[in-house]
């Protein structure tokens, strides 16, 4: 059994001895042999598509299957242009980060957030800076309210390993 995009089989590939069948306007035509709903479609010069296969019996539309292929890539494809997809966006810092430094990082983290995107918020510590972590702690929570009017805190500062992470949503 050949199945054509989606599992749909048309014309001399439904294989099956009777169909319900629905006419090119959409009216009910009942239950007919597989061959004379054939016949009936290519009276009108059109297919006959199986449009549910699970049924007892199988309903079979007769259509011209190119266009209706041609308007469910079209439908398929507006849909995709209307999906919005997040990406996690990492902005590192250091927890003695200077204040020109951490404005340019706060003013990208803003600009993710307006375009819907999550970001992961790395402070990364190095040698004696472990000792220090309340540094970088602090410098997580001025950003935490540097850019609360935009993003709201999905995941709160959390130590791992030799870095603290915390994780922005978007408003």
């Amino acid at each position: 059994m050949i199945y054509i995009e989606k599992k749909l089989r048309i014309n001399e590939r439904i294989r099956v001895p009777q169909v319900r069948l629905i006419g090119p306007e959409g009216e009910q035509l009942g239950v007919v042999s597989a061959e004379e709903g054939l016949k009936k479609a290519r009276e009108v010069q059109l297919d006959l598509v199986e449009v549910a296969p699970l049924a007892n019996p199988p309903v079979c539309r007769v259509m011209n299957f190119s266009k209706y292929k041609y308007e469910q890539e079209k439908k398929e494809k507006e849909a995709r242009k209307k999906q919005h997809v997040i990406h996690l966006k990492e902005v590192r810092f250091k927890p003695k980060i200077g204040e020109n430094d951490y404005q340019v990082k706060l003013k990208h983290i803003k600009e993710f957030l307006e375009k819907k995107d999550k970001i992961k918020v790395a402070m990364i510590f190095r040698g004696r800076e472990m000792a220090h972590t309340e540094i970088g702690k602090r410098v997580l929570d001025r950003l935490a309210t540097d850019i609360a009017p935009t993003g709201e805190i999905e995941k709160s500062p959390v130590f791992e390993g030799r870095s603290m992470t915390m994780i922005i949503l978007p408003k």
